[in-house]
């Protein structure tokens, strides 16, 4: 019998405890005993002056004065990179507009010395618009705009690369672009603590846009940031930050919208709440693990819209040995989405694989179409280069490790159909032809084609379908579901259409109860 651990019950509480206490520390952020306008620094609002040293005297003013608020006016000002410090705050009024250089050489590099050994982190930008290391009860937000000019930025970075003036050791050939390393993030903050990002128009940058490291107490709200400038894009990165909210924010990235990652061994992302948010992206909307060598528990995801997104609506993996437990997802509503659900867990890296358990995934609505859902962006995700019909949902773990537990209720799914056979055929005869592929990028379309159009299961122990409908707009030769070396599995209320026959595949599963209606569409697959 499945069994749900009994934290996911609590996870809602416990995150409204967590909120209602953070809520205070970020009022204590937004406290402000005194005002710094830049102007006063020698800021000019033209738009071509070069204004790095005035803005980081008023922030060094505020800090000096053991707290203060560095005002942005009306205007436009230019800068390269700026440190923030300790009780300080920065302000934008209405049009006000930080716009970051497009000189390379306007960016810093800092250390960020006593970071813990990390075998991955440094693979990515260390340089920002805006940095700040170590720096604690820190605000930004107000009416204004952040535009990192990302777009003549790069492309400044890659003439100089190809000038030999500053020559890129990891220059992408096949991709005609620089490193994501030599390309400045817009914001960069590491080890931070009681951070709130409130209000603002944000993006736009060469690199990621808001990336928050071993961080904790932040709180991002109503921001608006639409970061499609240049390759790797995301919107938001967290890396194994603890109390974190995410909320009421409208995101447009070229790469993933919300990324949640893992760098460091021994550390993880801990009480994480994403809500309210709209997110549009060439890449997943919400996803955790591109890195995950530590963890992801105790997550909270809820009353998410996303449209027009490339790859999944939402994605979990662990590749590094990760382990990922108590995750909690719910109203979620995709159009346009050319993935819905991507569960994964593999060995890309370290000596064993983690581990994925108590997962809830609940009233979940999207809609797949046939073809490419971000055709109207300037910078597409990369084309999957394989045929294929169009992909299920997929839940995968490993010979010998399972994905552990997984609850999935009220969950309807809308599939184009039109899958044939002269494109891409796995007969159901040789399911053993899906590769494992444990060591590859974790990806939706990772395992090439799949033998179901709804749901691909495989390697896992304790999984629930319950009040589960799916649609195809077109017919499709492949049953709904393809469960391969599943354990405890547990189907109710599922709606499918009416006119195809064994619509559920069992190989290998043990401990299975469907409901009735099943029974008579169900083909089992001999052990091989």
């Amino acid at each position: 019998m499945l069994k749900i651990n009994p934290k996911l019950i609590f996870t809602a509480l416990l995150m409204s405890l967590f909120l209602f206490g953070f809520e205070s520390q970020a009022q204590k952020t937004t406290k402000n005993p005194k005002e710094f306008l830049i102007t006063n620094y020698g800021a000019k609002a033209d738009g071509k002056t070069v204004n790095t040293i005035a803005i980081q005297k008023a922030i060094d003013a505020a800090f000096k004065n053991k707290g203060g608020q560095v005002i942005f006016p009306k205007g436009r000002f230019l800068s390269g990179s700026i440190v923030m410090k300790s009780n300080v705050g920065l302000y934008f009024e209405e049009e006000a507009v930080l716009l970051g250089s497009t000189n390379p050489k306007d960016y810093s590099n800092m250390a960020f010395v006593g970071r813990p050994i990390s075998p991955k982190a440094d693979d990515n930008s260390q340089m920002a618009l805006i940095l700040a290391n170590k720096a604690n009860n820190i605000a930004i937000k107000g009416k204004g705009t952040i535009d990192g000019q990302g777009l003549q930025l790069a492309l400044n970075i890659d003439s100089l690369h190809h000038a030999g003036v500053a020559i890129d050791p990891k220059y992408n050939l096949r991709r005609n672009r620089p490193n994501e390393t030599m390309r400045p993030k817009l914001f960069r903050f590491s080890q931070c603590d009681s951070v709130l990002i409130e209000g603002l128009k944000v993006g736009e940058a060469s690199c990621w846009g808001l990336s928050f490291e071993l961080c904790s107490n932040l709180t991002l709200d109503k921001l608006t940031i639409v970061n499609r400038s240049y390759w790797n894009n995301d919107g938001i990165d967290i890396t194994d930050c603890k109390n974190v909210k995410v909320v009421n924010c409208d995101i447009n990235a070229a790469d993933d919208g919300i990324c949640l990652k893992s760098y460091y061994p021994g550390y993880s992302n801990d009480s994480i709440y994403i809500a309210n948010c709209t997110i549009k992206s060439s890449a997943s909307a919400i996803k955790f693990g591109t890195a995950s060598f530590g963890g992801f528990k105790n997550v909270v995801i809820k009353d998410i819209k996303v449209y027009d997104t490339f790859r999944s609506a939402i994605a979990i993996e662990s590749v590094d040995g990760a382990i990922i437990e108590n995750i909690d997802v719910s109203n979620i509503d995709a159009v346009n989405t050319g993935n819905a659900i991507f569960i994964r867990l593999g060995q890309r890296s370290g000596d064993k694989p983690g581990s994925i358990k108590n997962l809830s995934i609940k009233n979940i609505n999207v809609q797949v179409p046939f073809g490419r859902p971000d055709i109207n962006y300037d910078l597409r995700g990369p084309e999957v280069d394989f045929f294929h019909n169009p992909f299920p949902s997929s839940i995968v773990g490993i010979p010998g490790y399972k994905i552990e537990n997984v609850s999935l209720e009220n969950i309807t799914i809308s599939y184009p159909g039109r899958a044939t056979k002269g494109m891409a055929y796995i007969p159901l005869s040789r399911l053993n032809q899906v590769p494992e592929a444990a060591k590859d990028y974790p990806e939706f379309s990772m395992f090439g084609e799949l033998p179901a159009y709804g749901f691909y299961v495989r390697h896992v122990n304790g999984i629930s379908f319950k009040n589960i409908k799916i649609t195809l707009d077109d017919t499709d030769f492949r049953p709904a579901f393809v469960f391969d070396d599943v354990q405890n599995l547990k189907m109710t209320q599922i709606d499918l259409p009416k006119e195809k026959s064994s619509q559920v595949v069992l190989k290998a599963v043990t401990s299975s109860t469907l409901d009735e209606e099943l029974v008579n569409q169900k083909l089992k697959i001999q052990n091989k």
